[in-house]
């Protein structure tokens, strides 16, 4: 949509927040709200995407980056005035989409459809509304007899009568550039907040005879914007229940979905189960057929099919098919755990790397390790990788068994097909086929020399 220009108000301060931040910034789920806004605006692929900032305009530049366009709005003298600043940055485009930055609940569906209309209906301006069975501090929207919108009346300026009306306006505004900008210097500061308001642009089109094109949305949950922490607490409950709703149709399991938070960009596999208490966050990807919870925290971690996780977790990892977390598992970042590894209570691994078939069942910590196949890691075992100044490496052969209680002090090598003894404290290299046991541990047995 190469025609159109996309503006952002941002300016904002928010009293009703309490916040030492820019309410925008606050997040809904994973997403910063006006990261949410941008995001569903996105959908429209305009030609432009300008931001108007003002209060604390470094915090919020600093997030978006050079993304998008910045105008500054340097006296907080309202919605109108707000866009103003914005107009000098245009650059030809044929239609200019205005929404305020936070109302993270717009649909980049709803905003396309609005546009569509909006060509369709050949007017200067249209306006999107919804109907709304709650209470709403949202401004009316006035209709004359025929159903044609004839202005739109801020809250705080309205009648008892007109504060009863259901329509209310989503300051989600379409209009021909040209008019736009013609009619920006004509708005007025006459009502009770001694502001410029973009709503004035309605009654600026009656007057010049414009009709006013009617967008009524879908979703009425759409109107909800963030104004202070209630709101964002109600906001953050119907993004949860978008998200699980999705889930749920594709194939997912969620057995209570009211103890159960996911973050928008998770993706999980037909048939998998998500049990109650359990986080999913970040960008983590859940295979088919897996059972995640209870009680589980899972942040940015790719899980294959089949997989078992409970009471644990895991956090920038990979763990492959048909493996069993937890009970009170603690997988930190840049594990990498291969198919049918067992990781078991009160274990934690750290950057370390674990083959195919290997259990750690319980009580133990493995850091900066690599491990090999059908491992098998005795309960209290600790890999001790710190001198105090540096991090070193344990290497683990496949088929070894590690005893209880065996401390390995890196950089160190245990081969293949090894035992270490219970208690053991492995300070050399093991070779293959050996038996270590003692402290230190020393060699007793070759399997090869029987």
């Amino acid at each position: 949509m190469n025609d159109l220009a996309v503006i952002v108000l941002a300016a904002g301060k928010s009293k009703r927040m309490k916040t030492r931040i820019p309410k925008v910034l606050h997040k809904v789920g994973d997403k910063a709200i006006i990261d949410r806004v941008i995001s569903a605006v996105s959908a429209l692929n305009p030609a432009s995407m300008h931001v108007v900032v003002g209060y604390l305009k470094e915090s919020i530049m600093e997030h978006l980056g050079k993304s998008v366009i910045y105008a500054e709005q340097r006296e907080l003298l309202g919605t109108g005035h707000a866009a103003l600043q914005a107009v000098s940055n245009l650059n030809g485009e044929k239609y200019v989409m205005i929404i305020n930055g936070d109302m993270p609940l717009v649909t980049g569906e709803e905003l396309v459809n609005f546009y569509n209309e909006h060509k369709k209906s050949n007017v200067k301006m249209s306006i999107m509304s919804a109907i709304v069975p709650w209470e709403s501090d949202f401004g009316r929207i006035l209709r004359d007899d025929a159903g044609n919108i004839k202005e739109i009346k801020e809250f705080r300026d309205a009648s008892e009568e007109e504060k009863k009306i259901k329509e209310v306006n989503l300051a989600i505004y379409l209009l021909d550039r040209d008019f736009f900008i013609s009619a920006l210097p004509d708005i007025r500061s006459e009502n009770a907040q001694k502001e410029y308001y973009l709503t004035d642009l309605a009654s600026l089109a009656r007057k010049r005879k414009e009709n006013i094109g009617s967008y009524i949305c879908s979703d009425p949950e759409i109107s909800m914007g963030v104004n202070c922490r209630s709101d964002l607490a109600k906001v953050e409950d119907i993004v949860k229940r978008r998200k699980l709703r999705r889930l749920m149709d594709s194939g997912v399991t969620i057995v209570d979905p009211s103890s159960t938070f996911i973050d928008d960009d998770v993706e999980i596999g037909m048939d998998t189960i998500i049990h109650p208490f359990t986080f999913i966050r970040g960008s983590a990807k859940i295979g088919e057929n897996c059972s995640i919870g209870p009680s589980s925290d899972i942040t940015d971690c790719l899980i294959g099919d089949f997989s078992k996780i409970s009471y644990s977790i895991a956090v920038s990892s990979t763990i492959g098919a048909h493996a069993e977390i937890g009970p009170f598992s603690y997988i930190r970042p840049n594990n990498l755990l291969a198919d049918k590894v067992k990781v078991g209570d009160f274990v934690e691994l750290k950057k370390s790397v674990i083959g195919t078939g290997s259990k750690i069942p319980h009580l133990s910590y493995v850091g900066d390790a690599e491990i090999g196949e059908k491992v098998n890691i005795g309960a209290g075992t600790i890999t001790c990788n710190y001198d105090g100044k540096t991090k070193h490496k344990t290497v683990i052969g496949s088929n070894t068994k590690i005893g209880s209680n065996t401390n390995l002090v890196a950089p160190v090598t245990v081969g293949e097909n090894c035992v270490t003894g219970a208690g053991a404290v492995i300070i050399d290299n093991v070779p293959d086929d050996a038996l270590a046991v003692g402290v230190p541990a020393r060699i007793v047995e070759k399997k090869s020399d029987k």
